[in-house]
């Protein structure tokens, strides 16, 4: 099997030492995120998202745009997503020389940014890229997939086309994952984003940006109070299917967002002065059976484990993304990793799921919190709509918040 990461070596020892040519992170934030419909970014196309996001980065950095040599975009359901890149780097003081890419693989389109520009400064293409992820989910909502009546008469093929609150339903049916389980995940999600946020814990990753006049810096999307009682008592979403569980408090919000990270060379940013905080080491993809969806997360963590060498108790924090309470319950429990190396802040159930951005909204809010914690190592992952998952390992190098702060 061939090894994706950074460095040749395996093992913890190996991911863990510096050499020139790794691939490094020196800056990672992300906006404030807004509820679908109703929130702060509602009426915020990304291109403009992006625009404020990019200005922002490089006024804190004092980054030099020209310096970039590539960007990525992983979004999923803006109309013509690549122009709007494009024009919102243009517009944001990037050089005409700078080119930009974008990539959809649905949830995980956000880590596929980071490892096509991982994978560029590896391969010695480049030697500083930014891997972007953004969403207006309100905006532009996900379209229903169409497919050919020669194709669909496949029944796996007609599954992977099928709405994800379907999926959700076939996971809980399947794996007897109880409505009582499901909120009780959520539960957890929700009481855990709301300290974090009553305690300024997600400000530490959020980089404020102003649009029309407005600065926009903090989230929208947290609902603190929310109780069992409350959860049990909701009505489910998608009553025709399976055993009708999923509901609005027990699965992932739909919201509007945009993240980013900057990438180079170990040897570059040392010699540059870059602050280095993290550190790319690998990825892997999967595919699952397209019906259960949501396991995703179950094959994509194995095997980036292996890839690299470790193994799952290495792993100081988990973000694995809560698209639905039923598969991240499932995943968890078959995983078998304890809830408390997993999503410490909360998940997409409390904070929200803008699709193109969660794969690098997880790395930023991981890398943020072993920075607090002074802990080494994050793997992130999610389940990827049609039936797939993803996963990813990064090694914080960040300095310690109290270090940093003398």
């Amino acid at each position: 099997m061939r090894n994706v990461s950074t460095h040749s070596g395996r093992g913890l020892s190996a991911v863990l030492q510096k050499n020139p040519d790794d691939v490094v992170i020196t800056f990672a934030k992300r906006t404030a995120m807004g509820r679908n419909r109703k929130g702060q970014l509602k009426d915020v196309p990304v291109d403009e998202m992006m625009q404020a996001l990019f200005k922002a980065t490089f006024e804190t950095t004092k980054l030099d745009p020209a310096k970039l040599e590539d960007i990525c975009v992983g979004t999923c359901h803006p109309p013509s997503p690549m122009y709007s890149s494009r024009a919102a780097a243009l517009a944001s003081g990037v050089p005409q020389d700078v080119p930009i890419s974008t990539v959809n693989r649905l949830c995980s389109s956000g880590l596929m940014a980071i490892r096509n520009i991982a994978h560029a400064i590896q391969s010695g293409e480049i030697s500083m890229g930014m891997a972007v992820g953004v969403e207006n989910m309100t905006l532009n909502p996900r379209p229903t997939p169409t497919i050919a009546e020669s194709v669909d008469k496949y029944p796996k093929a007609h599954d992977c086309i099928q709405p994800m609150g379907w999926t959700s339903e076939m996971v809980a049916q399947t794996y007897k994952i109880s409505r009582q389980k499901q909120d009780e995940y959520a539960l957890i999600s929700h009481t855990r984003a709301t300290k974090a946020m009553s305690n300024g814990i997600f400000s530490e990753e959020i980089l404020p940006i102003e649009i029309r006049g407005t600065v926009i810096s903090v989230d929208d999307t947290v609902r603190p109070g929310v109780t069992m009682e409350m959860l049990s008592g909701l009505k489910p979403v998608f009553q025709d299917w399976g055993e009708a569980a999923t509901t609005a408090g027990n699965a992932s919000g739909i919201g509007d967002g945009a993240a980013l990270c900057i990438l180079t060379t170990r040897e570059r940013a040392e010699k540059e002065g870059m602050e280095i905080i993290g550190k790319w080491v690998g990825s892997a993809v999967v595919g699952v059976e397209p019906r259960y969806m949501g396991i995703g997360p179950i094959a994509a963590i194995p095997k980036v484990l292996t890839q690299v060498g470790l193994t799952k108790d290495d792993i100081d924090v988990y973000e694995i993304n809560e698209a639905f309470a039923s598969q991240f319950a499932y995943c968890v429990e078959e995983l078998g990793i304890s809830m408390d190396k997993i999503n410490p802040n909360g998940g997409a159930i409390a904070v929200t799921h803008p699709l193109g951005m969660t794969g690098v909204r997880q790395v930023v809010t991981g890398l943020a919190e072993l920075r607090r914690k002074d802990k080494r190592l994050l793997c992130t992952s999610m389940c990827v709509g049609s039936g797939m998952g993803a996963a990813g390992i990064f090694v914080n190098e960040a300095r310690p918040l109290l270090e940093a702060k003398l």
